[in-house]
């Protein structure tokens, strides 16, 4: 059995998602628009199972983490002490040929990301060459051709960094020439200036529009958390270290919208705010790198597709950055970012609010501004990042093929399909009563129409863990066969130890238990 799903396209995988009801574009009988995506049966299940996954994670495992839901729109004032009103911008340029826009800064980060693949090739080929007695670190740092490619690498990096982080524009554009750097599309590299744009969706709160107060839709979930951080410490009696978690929509006005889900105008994050003594962050901050990438790799996705980035110039407001990285079908890309935030944003709110956002430490008798570690993870990055990683194309030994998507069970949309062998004989009653007994455990699909081997198919493409076939056999014994997605190996078993046998295979709680 051979397996192509490691040069599996993005464009397969959308293909793949629309047919078997993952994600549809929105108002597509309307031609659709931009960046805006629906979740359709089983994308919906899986995205609830991924929360699900995230927020049992943060909440019920932490007996020092609390969560909250929060309004979409807040005080404009809030943008202010965020900075988003002045700073949430993109650094935008056009190609005078083409008439296509661009992030100047994913520009150049493509542009490195080349390089990247060009050490990743020389890596393999060393690998290849000396085998086990291969030292990868050893190789990197003493090779020439790749240490010249990774002085080059951080060259840049340091260049662009320093440009955004002082507003020079001129030099990012200055950037992009020298790197010869040409417009996907036509080739050209006739470029415009280098020009900011801000990312917030506005609108208008009020019944009159002579009357109506201008607010905007949350570009991020993280304010209504700081916002709300007196009034969750108090009600809920927390004390440093704690944090707040959510899951919420924001909204940023990405004029370059593109590579399916993984940047869009309308999302989903899910987000920790973890409130810290002053002195302790960076302590914490590592603790949660840790945290995090385990969680990821709790998943089983594979531990090669996942790498952190650290931040050689965090934001303003931070002290520490990194992201992780995850090898989504167009390479390297952020999927969750983990930084120290210090105390910028409660010390923001309370100047712009003039209310105190201290904590008062009995033991100590001091009052201090708690400094935050801040997890964000785009829940439709994760979702894409879940399907990259299971989307698989299998040769058979007999000649025949398949796509399955090999999700986590305990994510997958359905745990398991009851398949009536044929549709008579008082199988589908039998298979329907075996349905009815084991649907308030887990999420079951019931199947029935066409022959038992396209079905098996059908439920393989959609990443169902497991099938249950109902045959003669059935009405004797009461046995049920139970055959598994990724080894389509079958094992017969009574039908009373389905939900047991279930239960050990696909709860959600055993990948809990292992973090």
């Amino acid at each position: 059995m051979s397996n192509s799903a490691e040069g599996s396209s993005l464009k397969n995988i959308i293909s793949h998602c629309k047919e078997y009801g993952f994600i549809y574009p929105s108002s597509e009988i309307y031609d659709g628009l931009g960046a805006i995506y629906d979740y359709g049966p089983n994308g919906s299940e899986l995205k609830n199972n991924i929360k699900a996954y995230w927020w049992q994670a943060m909440v019920r495992v932490h007996d020092n983490i609390v969560g909250i839901d929060t309004a979409i729109f807040m005080h404009p004032t809030t943008w202010k002490a965020s900075g988003h009103g002045e700073a949430f911008n993109d650094p935008l340029i056009d190609n005078k040929d083409s008439k296509k826009r661009y992030r100047a800064d994913v520009l150049i980060e493509e542009y490195t990301a080349g390089i990247q693949k060009k050490i990743d090739k020389e890596v393999a080929k060393a690998a290849k060459k000396f085998g086990n007695s291969f030292d990868k670190e050893q190789f990197v740092t003493t090779n020439p051709r790749v240490a010249g490619y990774m002085k080059k690498m951080k060259e840049i990096e340091d260049r662009l960094g320093d440009a955004l982080g002082s507003g020079d524009l001129s030099a990012v554009k200055t950037l992009i020439e020298e790197l010869a750097i040409a417009d996907p599309v036509s080739g050209s590299k006739n470029w415009t200036d280098v020009r900011q744009f801000n990312l917030m969706f506005s609108t208008e709160l009020g019944s009159l529009a002579e009357g109506a107060e201008k607010i905007y839709l949350r570009p991020e979930t993280a304010q209504g958390i700081f916002v709300n951080y007196l009034n969750v410490q108090k009600t809920s009696r927390m004390r440093p270290p704690f944090g707040i978690a959510q899951i919420g929509k924001a909204f940023r006005n990405e004029i370059i919208a593109r590579q399916f889900i993984f940047r869009m105008r309308e999302f989903e994050q899910m987000e920790m705010q973890f409130f810290v003594r002053p002195g302790s962050e960076r302590e914490w901050y590592q603790r949660w790198k840790e945290k995090r990438i385990n969680w990821h790799q709790s998943l089983g996705l594979g531990a090669e597709h996942y790498c952190f980035h650290d931040h050689i110039n965090p934001a303003h407001y931070a002290n520490a950055a990194c992201d992780i990285e995850f090898n989504f079908p167009m390479g390297f890309k952020e999927l969750e970012g983990i930084h120290s935030r210090t105390d910028f944003d409660l010390k923001a709110h309370e100047k712009y609010s003039g209310k105190k956002l201290q904590f008062f430490d009995q033991a100590s008798g001091e009052s201090y501004v708690p400094y935050v570690i801040e997890t964000s993870l785009g829940l439709d990055r994760m979702f894409l990042a879940v399907i990259s990683a299971a989307y698989t194309e299998e040769k058979l030994d007999n000649g025949s093929e398949r796509t399955v998507l090999k999700i986590p069970p305990p994510l997958a949309s359905y745990k398991a399909a009851i398949l009536p062998l044929v549709n008579k004989d008082g199988l589908p009653e039998k298979a329907e009563h075996i349905l009815n007994e084991i649907r308030f455990d887990f999420s079951v699909q019931y199947d029935a129409k066409d022959a038992i081997g396209r079905r098996y198919r059908r439920q393989d493409a959609i990443g169902t863990p497991y099938c249950i076939t109902v045959d003669h056999q059935t009405l004797d014994d009461n046995t049920v066969t139970l055959r598994e997605r990724d080894s389509m190996e079958q094992e017969r078993i009574p039908a009373e130890q389905l939900a047991s046998t279930l239960h050990e295979k696909v709860d959600m709680k055993y990948l809990l238990k292992s973090l």
